[in-house]
Protein backbone atom coordinates (compact mmCIF):
# COMPACT_ATOMS: atom_id res chain seq x y z
CA UNK A 1 0.00 0.00 0.00
CA UNK A 2 1.25 3.40 -0.85
CA UNK A 3 1.02 6.08 1.69
CA UNK A 4 2.19 9.77 2.48
CA UNK A 5 3.60 9.94 6.09
CA UNK A 6 3.32 13.60 6.09
CA UNK A 7 0.32 14.44 3.35
CA UNK A 8 -0.21 17.74 5.29
CA UNK A 9 2.72 19.02 3.13
CA UNK A 10 0.47 18.43 -0.25
CA UNK A 11 -1.42 21.69 0.26
CA UNK A 12 1.20 23.91 -0.54
CA UNK A 13 1.29 22.85 -3.92
CA UNK A 14 -1.05 25.78 -5.03
CA UNK A 15 1.70 28.37 -3.31
CA UNK A 16 3.16 29.32 -6.24
CA UNK A 17 0.05 30.48 -8.40
CA UNK A 18 -0.96 32.49 -4.94
CA UNK A 19 2.32 34.21 -5.13
CA UNK A 20 2.07 34.72 -9.05
CA UNK A 21 -1.46 35.89 -8.75
CA UNK A 22 -1.28 38.32 -5.69
CA UNK A 23 2.03 39.70 -5.38
CA UNK A 24 3.19 42.97 -7.34
CA UNK A 25 4.47 42.97 -10.82
CA UNK A 26 8.18 43.83 -11.09
CA UNK A 27 8.69 46.82 -12.88
CA UNK A 28 10.18 46.50 -16.32
CA UNK A 29 13.41 48.96 -17.09
CA UNK A 30 12.91 51.91 -19.42
CA UNK A 31 13.33 50.07 -22.99
CA UNK A 32 15.95 51.85 -25.24
CA UNK A 33 14.17 52.42 -28.67
CA UNK A 34 16.47 51.59 -31.81
CA UNK A 35 16.06 52.38 -35.43
CA UNK A 36 16.60 49.28 -36.59
CA UNK A 37 17.21 45.83 -34.81
CA UNK A 38 17.97 42.78 -36.52
CA UNK A 39 15.01 40.34 -37.17
CA UNK A 40 16.06 37.70 -34.70
CA UNK A 41 16.42 39.99 -32.02
CA UNK A 42 12.87 41.34 -32.28
CA UNK A 43 11.21 37.94 -30.97
CA UNK A 44 11.18 37.01 -27.33
CA UNK A 45 12.35 34.33 -25.93
CA UNK A 46 9.62 31.62 -25.13
CA UNK A 47 9.23 31.10 -20.94
CA UNK A 48 6.28 28.40 -21.06
CA UNK A 49 9.27 25.30 -20.46
CA UNK A 50 11.03 27.46 -18.13
CA UNK A 51 7.47 27.62 -16.45
CA UNK A 52 6.28 24.15 -16.72
CA UNK A 53 10.23 22.58 -15.06
CA UNK A 54 9.90 25.12 -12.38
CA UNK A 55 6.39 23.82 -11.37
CA UNK A 56 7.63 20.41 -11.84
CA UNK A 57 10.59 20.89 -9.39
CA UNK A 58 8.02 22.15 -6.96
CA UNK A 59 5.68 19.11 -6.96
CA UNK A 60 9.02 17.31 -6.43
CA UNK A 61 9.74 18.60 -3.90
CA UNK A 62 6.72 18.52 -2.37
CA UNK A 63 6.65 15.02 -3.19
CA UNK A 64 9.82 14.12 -1.36
CA UNK A 65 8.86 16.40 1.72
CA UNK A 66 5.68 14.58 2.55
CA UNK A 67 7.67 11.42 2.98
CA UNK A 68 5.88 8.80 0.43
CA UNK A 69 6.31 5.16 1.88
CA UNK A 70 5.34 1.82 0.88
CA UNK A 71 4.02 -0.75 3.29
CA UNK A 72 4.22 -4.48 2.43
CA UNK A 73 1.74 -7.01 3.61
CA UNK A 74 1.57 -7.93 7.24
CA UNK A 75 3.70 -10.34 8.88
CA UNK A 76 2.51 -11.48 11.86
CA UNK A 77 5.37 -11.95 14.98
CA UNK A 78 5.13 -13.64 18.45
CA UNK A 79 6.90 -11.69 20.88
CA UNK A 80 7.09 -15.26 22.78
CA UNK A 81 8.46 -18.13 20.75
CA UNK A 82 10.31 -21.74 20.80
CA UNK A 83 13.23 -22.71 19.43
CA UNK A 84 13.11 -26.29 17.80
CA UNK A 85 15.87 -28.28 16.50
CA UNK A 86 14.71 -31.25 14.40
CA UNK A 87 17.24 -34.14 14.40
CA UNK A 88 16.47 -36.46 11.31
CA UNK A 89 18.64 -39.63 10.86
CA UNK A 90 19.66 -39.99 7.22
CA UNK A 91 21.33 -43.80 8.09
CA UNK A 92 21.13 -46.49 5.34
CA UNK A 93 18.05 -48.12 7.13
CA UNK A 94 15.84 -45.67 6.35
CA UNK A 95 15.32 -47.00 3.17
CA UNK A 96 13.71 -49.92 3.97
CA UNK A 97 10.05 -49.91 2.80
CA UNK A 98 7.45 -50.97 5.60
CA UNK A 99 5.52 -47.37 5.85
CA UNK A 100 1.96 -47.51 4.46
CA UNK A 101 0.36 -43.96 3.40
CA UNK A 102 -2.75 -43.02 3.62
CA UNK A 103 -3.45 -43.67 -0.20
CA UNK A 104 -2.23 -47.31 0.99
CA UNK A 105 0.84 -47.20 -1.33
CA UNK A 106 4.27 -48.84 0.83
CA UNK A 107 7.50 -45.95 0.71
CA UNK A 108 10.49 -45.96 2.49
CA UNK A 109 10.79 -44.28 6.11
CA UNK A 110 12.60 -41.40 4.93
CA UNK A 111 9.60 -40.40 2.94
CA UNK A 112 7.76 -40.85 5.03
CA UNK A 113 9.26 -38.33 7.59
CA UNK A 114 9.56 -35.50 4.72
CA UNK A 115 5.81 -35.69 4.09
CA UNK A 116 5.36 -35.75 7.82
CA UNK A 117 7.69 -33.09 9.33
CA UNK A 118 7.32 -31.02 6.30
CA UNK A 119 3.34 -30.11 7.66
CA UNK A 120 4.50 -30.12 10.94
CA UNK A 121 6.88 -27.42 9.87
CA UNK A 122 3.99 -25.52 7.98
CA UNK A 123 2.09 -24.95 11.12
CA UNK A 124 5.27 -23.90 13.74
CA UNK A 125 4.43 -20.25 13.07
CA UNK A 126 5.92 -18.34 15.52
CA UNK A 127 8.96 -20.58 16.35
CA UNK A 128 12.39 -20.53 15.07
CA UNK A 129 13.62 -23.82 13.59
CA UNK A 130 16.36 -25.42 12.43
CA UNK A 131 17.15 -29.27 11.26
CA UNK A 132 20.63 -31.51 11.95
CA UNK A 133 21.17 -34.66 9.76
CA UNK A 134 23.59 -37.49 10.64
CA UNK A 135 24.35 -40.81 9.84
CA UNK A 136 28.56 -41.71 9.80
CA UNK A 137 28.42 -38.34 11.39
CA UNK A 138 26.11 -35.37 12.35
CA UNK A 139 25.89 -31.77 10.91
CA UNK A 140 24.01 -28.39 11.13
CA UNK A 141 22.03 -28.37 8.05
CA UNK A 142 19.63 -25.29 8.91
CA UNK A 143 20.54 -22.87 11.63
CA UNK A 144 17.50 -21.59 13.73
CA UNK A 145 15.59 -19.24 12.11
CA UNK A 146 12.35 -17.77 11.34
CA UNK A 147 12.14 -18.66 8.32
CA UNK A 148 10.48 -22.04 7.69
CA UNK A 149 10.02 -22.12 3.80
CA UNK A 150 14.10 -22.03 3.96
CA UNK A 151 13.51 -25.33 6.98
CA UNK A 152 11.26 -27.08 4.88
CA UNK A 153 13.51 -26.58 1.41
CA UNK A 154 16.57 -27.97 3.24
CA UNK A 155 14.46 -31.20 4.44
CA UNK A 156 13.15 -31.81 1.53
CA UNK A 157 16.32 -31.99 -0.40
CA UNK A 158 18.16 -34.58 1.63
CA UNK A 159 19.02 -38.15 0.07
CA UNK A 160 20.08 -40.86 2.01
CA UNK A 161 23.60 -41.98 1.59
CA UNK A 162 24.96 -37.90 1.63
CA UNK A 163 26.77 -38.80 5.17
CA UNK A 164 27.25 -42.46 5.49
CA UNK A 165 25.20 -45.41 6.55
CA UNK A 166 25.50 -45.71 10.13
CA UNK A 167 23.99 -43.82 13.01
CA UNK A 168 25.49 -41.34 14.95
CA UNK A 169 22.82 -40.95 17.54
CA UNK A 170 25.30 -39.19 20.06
CA UNK A 171 26.60 -36.31 17.51
CA UNK A 172 22.87 -35.19 16.54
CA UNK A 173 21.82 -34.54 19.93
CA UNK A 174 25.78 -32.75 20.83
CA UNK A 175 24.97 -30.76 17.57
CA UNK A 176 21.43 -29.70 18.17
CA UNK A 177 21.79 -28.98 21.82
CA UNK A 178 24.91 -26.99 20.97
CA UNK A 179 22.65 -24.62 18.64
CA UNK A 180 20.97 -23.39 21.97
CA UNK A 181 23.83 -21.37 23.74
CA UNK A 182 22.74 -18.54 21.90
CA UNK A 183 19.05 -18.69 22.48
CA UNK A 184 17.01 -16.76 24.65
CA UNK A 185 14.08 -18.72 24.13
CA UNK A 186 12.63 -19.97 27.54
CA UNK A 187 11.02 -22.94 25.35
CA UNK A 188 14.16 -25.30 23.79
CA UNK A 189 13.00 -28.47 22.49
CA UNK A 190 14.90 -31.22 20.08
CA UNK A 191 12.82 -33.98 18.47
CA UNK A 192 15.09 -36.53 17.65
CA UNK A 193 13.98 -38.88 15.01
CA UNK A 194 15.90 -42.46 14.56
CA UNK A 195 15.27 -46.13 12.97
CA UNK A 196 17.99 -47.85 14.82
CA UNK A 197 20.79 -47.64 17.37
CA UNK A 198 24.01 -45.38 18.11
CA UNK A 199 26.88 -46.92 16.03
CA UNK A 200 28.79 -44.46 15.19
CA UNK A 201 30.16 -40.89 16.07
CA UNK A 202 32.46 -39.68 19.23
CA UNK A 203 29.75 -38.95 21.39
CA UNK A 204 28.04 -41.30 23.67
CA UNK A 205 23.90 -40.23 23.52
CA UNK A 206 23.31 -40.64 27.39
CA UNK A 207 26.59 -37.88 27.62
CA UNK A 208 25.15 -35.55 25.21
CA UNK A 209 21.14 -35.76 26.59
CA UNK A 210 22.89 -35.22 30.07
CA UNK A 211 24.85 -31.32 28.43
CA UNK A 212 21.58 -30.91 26.77
CA UNK A 213 19.44 -31.29 30.13
CA UNK A 214 22.13 -28.62 31.90
CA UNK A 215 21.45 -26.15 29.00
CA UNK A 216 17.55 -26.70 29.95
CA UNK A 217 16.96 -28.33 26.18
CA UNK A 218 13.78 -31.02 26.32
CA UNK A 219 14.14 -33.89 24.19
CA UNK A 220 11.69 -35.66 22.60
CA UNK A 221 12.59 -39.44 20.73
CA UNK A 222 10.74 -40.96 18.41
CA UNK A 223 11.66 -44.38 17.32
CA UNK A 224 10.31 -44.76 13.72
CA UNK A 225 9.39 -48.51 11.59
CA UNK A 226 7.05 -51.23 11.31
CA UNK A 227 6.98 -53.87 13.33
CA UNK A 228 6.05 -56.62 10.80
CA UNK A 229 6.57 -56.96 7.11
CA UNK A 230 6.06 -59.38 4.77
CA UNK A 231 9.88 -60.63 3.46
CA UNK A 232 9.65 -62.16 -0.14
CA UNK A 233 12.89 -64.88 -0.88
CA UNK A 234 13.37 -67.56 -2.81
CA UNK A 235 11.86 -69.75 -0.48
CA UNK A 236 8.82 -68.31 -0.17
CA UNK A 237 7.35 -65.06 2.11
CA UNK A 238 7.76 -65.01 5.79
CA UNK A 239 7.33 -62.39 8.08
CA UNK A 240 9.71 -60.30 10.22
CA UNK A 241 10.19 -57.02 12.50
CA UNK A 242 12.16 -54.18 10.01
CA UNK A 243 12.54 -52.54 13.49
CA UNK A 244 14.59 -55.24 15.08
CA UNK A 245 17.77 -52.35 15.63
CA UNK A 246 15.52 -50.06 17.14
CA UNK A 247 17.17 -49.12 20.19
CA UNK A 248 13.88 -48.11 22.06
CA UNK A 249 15.47 -48.69 25.49
CA UNK A 250 18.44 -46.05 24.70
CA UNK A 251 15.45 -43.30 23.34
CA UNK A 252 13.19 -43.49 26.13
CA UNK A 253 16.08 -43.05 28.29
CA UNK A 254 17.52 -39.86 26.44
CA UNK A 255 13.67 -38.15 26.28
CA UNK A 256 13.60 -39.28 30.31
CA UNK A 257 16.89 -37.18 30.99
CA UNK A 258 15.87 -33.57 29.88
CA UNK A 259 11.98 -34.18 30.80
CA UNK A 260 10.73 -35.13 27.71
CA UNK A 261 8.55 -38.05 26.13
CA UNK A 262 9.76 -41.46 23.66
CA UNK A 263 7.06 -41.89 20.59
CA UNK A 264 6.27 -45.34 18.83
CA UNK A 265 5.86 -44.63 15.30
CA UNK A 266 4.93 -48.03 13.06
CA UNK A 267 3.05 -45.69 9.95
CA UNK A 268 3.16 -42.20 8.76
CA UNK A 269 -0.58 -41.95 10.54
CA UNK A 270 1.28 -42.63 14.49
CA UNK A 271 3.96 -39.72 13.29
CA UNK A 272 1.65 -37.25 12.70
CA UNK A 273 -0.01 -37.77 15.67
CA UNK A 274 3.31 -37.79 17.43
CA UNK A 275 4.27 -34.26 16.47
CA UNK A 276 0.48 -33.31 17.03
CA UNK A 277 1.23 -34.71 20.76
CA UNK A 278 4.55 -32.64 21.03
CA UNK A 279 3.30 -29.10 20.17
CA UNK A 280 0.19 -29.96 22.51
CA UNK A 281 3.28 -30.64 25.65
CA UNK A 282 4.74 -27.37 24.44
CA UNK A 283 2.15 -24.88 24.18
CA UNK A 284 3.39 -21.35 23.08
CA UNK A 285 1.75 -17.78 24.03
CA UNK A 286 -0.70 -17.15 21.70
CA UNK A 287 -0.18 -13.18 21.75
CA UNK A 288 1.13 -11.57 18.06
CA UNK A 289 2.20 -8.45 17.16
CA UNK A 290 1.48 -6.95 13.60
CA UNK A 291 4.63 -5.66 11.82
CA UNK A 292 4.20 -4.11 8.44
CA UNK A 293 7.81 -3.86 6.26
CA UNK A 294 8.04 -0.13 4.95
CA UNK A 295 10.11 1.19 2.45
CA UNK A 296 10.86 5.35 2.04
CA UNK A 297 10.38 6.34 -1.33
CA UNK A 298 11.30 10.00 -0.88
CA UNK A 299 14.63 9.38 -3.18
CA UNK A 300 12.77 9.12 -6.25
CA UNK A 301 10.30 12.29 -6.33
CA UNK A 302 14.26 13.94 -4.94
CA UNK A 303 15.72 12.90 -7.67
CA UNK A 304 13.06 14.17 -9.76
CA UNK A 305 13.63 17.63 -8.11
CA UNK A 306 17.02 17.51 -8.62
CA UNK A 307 16.81 16.79 -12.47
CA UNK A 308 14.13 19.56 -13.29
CA UNK A 309 16.35 21.94 -11.63
CA UNK A 310 19.53 21.62 -13.42
CA UNK A 311 17.30 21.48 -16.62
CA UNK A 312 15.95 24.68 -15.51
CA UNK A 313 19.35 26.32 -15.11
CA UNK A 314 20.16 25.37 -18.31
CA UNK A 315 17.27 26.52 -19.73
CA UNK A 316 17.31 29.69 -17.82
CA UNK A 317 21.27 30.48 -18.39
CA UNK A 318 20.45 30.04 -22.48
CA UNK A 319 17.65 32.25 -22.67
CA UNK A 320 17.90 34.39 -19.57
Amino acid sequence: MFEFIWWWVLILLPLPWFIYRFSKPVQPVAAITLPVLPENLVKKPVRRWQSILALLCWISLLGALARPVWFGDSVQIQPEHRDMLLAVDLSGSMSIEDMVDGQGNTIDRLTAVKQVVTDFISKRQGDRLGLVLFANHAYLQTPLTFDLNTVKQQLGRTVLGLIGQSTAIGEGLGIAAKSFINSDAEQRVIILLSDGANTSGVINPLEAAKLAAENKVRIYTVGIGAEEMVQRSFFGDRMVNPSQDLDEHALTQIASLTGGQYFRARNPQELASIYQSINDLEPVSTAQQTWRPREELFRFPLAGALLFSVLLAIRWRRYG
